[in-house]
């Protein structure tokens, strides 16, 4: 193998390539640890809000008693999405991907801000909070527009969380429900430079506005090897369909090299921290709803997984039955995904604009050289 192609095959997908320089979030693959702006997830997920997250990841702090409750009273104003984008995503097709839907009406919403194209810091954090506010609104009105039911209107005195429940259902959740679906918006909030993030900074860099950095950012999300891997866990489990026909299935997947969705990631080497609070609520809410199913399929894949292949569960494979039991449909998940995603997404552009320098990768030519054109006629 020659020295070019070793350094391609070494940095293929920029694996282990630094690619920016951040204090919004870092993990620890092999020590199995997040933390955000310096405050360990677990610390966070037993503690904070989301809210108070949002605050973190755009201010480097933990916010005090004011500032939060300003932050929340600046969101909960900002809840109902422009009445011309509803109208839009009444015209879409009722068939089509949540995830499409989301990232035509955010780009949309740009024409609804006066202040979209600002990339000031101010007028940066303006375009976050809105986004911020409005992305759960969109989400919970398409899935009242394709069902045929009434949208929900927002309820300013909710929390985000609650908020996107009670729009989603059309009922206010429990508060127990309502406080697991706030963690694992804080357990998704960022993740460093993921796909999405970084195509975020990357449009960001070109100093394009904060609803174009989130559109990329969504349209990056949607793409399988990203997003969707929670939606894939669920269809997993459905397709195998009870415990006892676990060994077989994993037995007939693993000798036909099928990627066991959940199970395993690109930086953790040991068990993804976010998957501990996961794990917790599909066992609490199986136990709440009477069914135990899929929270017991999914601990024995995952011993399973341990055992034969040493792999760990991530972030995705507890959510899947934890969205599941929460009466959330499979294509939806991603979209909420961006729900909370949207948190760290700004994050960082916040910071990109503040520190900016336009990302412009080389590429490592592989091609041939010293070709000679050839007249059409004699190829």
């Amino acid at each position: 193998m020659s020295t070019a192609t070793e350094s391609t095959a070494a940095t293929a997908g920029l694996r282990g390539v630094v690619a920016a320089q951040s204090a919004i979030g870092d993990v620890d693959g092999e020590k199995g640890i997040l933390i955000y702006q310096g405050y360990d997830i677990h610390d966070l997920a037993e503690h904070s809000t989301f809210e108070e997250v949002i605050f973190l990841l755009w201010n480097e702090r933990l916010p005090k008693a004011d500032e939060l409750a300003d932050l929340k009273a600046k969101i909960s104003a900002n809840y109902n999405a422009p009445p011309e984008v509803i109208e839009l995503m009444k015209l879409f097709p009722k068939d089509g991907d949540p995830m499409d839907v989301l990232r035509t009406a955010v780009s949309a919403l740009d024409f609804y801000d006066e202040g979209a194209h600002d990339t000031t810091r101010e007028g940066a954090m303006t375009a976050a909070i809105k986004l911020t506010a409005q992305i759960g609104t969109l989400v919970a009105a398409w899935e009242r527009i394709r069902s045929g039911k009434e949208i929900v209107a927002p309820d300013k005195s909710l929390s985000i969380a609650e908020n996107f429940l009670y729009m989603f259902h059309g009922k206010k959740a429990d508060a127990d429900e309502a406080r697991m679906f706030d963690i694992a918006l804080i357990l998704h909030a960022d993740h460093e430079l993921n796909a999405s993030t970084f195509t975020t900074r990357v449009i960001a860099g070109t100093l394009a506005d904060v609803y174009g950095a989130v559109t990329g950012g969504i349209a990056a999300l949607s793409g399988p090897l990203h997003g969707g891997a929670n939606t894939n866990v669920m269809k997993m489990l459905k397709e195998i369909g009870s415990e006892d026909k676990i060994d077989e299935w994993l037995d007939n997947a693993l000798a036909e090299k099928r990627k066991i969705m959940g199970i395993g990631h690109a930086v953790y080497k040991t068990e993804d921290p976010r998957a501990t609070w996961l794990r917790k609520f599909s066992k609490t809410l199986g136990e709440k709803k009477g069914d135990l199913s899929w929270y017991n399929m999914s601990q024995k894949i995952e011993k399973a997984m341990h055992e034969k292949k040493g792999m760990y569960p991530n972030v995705d494979f507890y959510s899947a039955s934890t969205y599941y039991l929460m009466d959330i449909p499979l294509d939806q998940y991603t979209p909420i995904f961006a729900v909370s995603r949207i948190s760290g997404w700004t994050g960082h552009i916040l910071e990109q604009y503040g520190n900016n320098k336009l990302i412009r990768p080389r590429a490592e030519y592989i091609g041939a050289r010293d070709q000679k054109y050839v007249p059409i006629d004699e190829r």
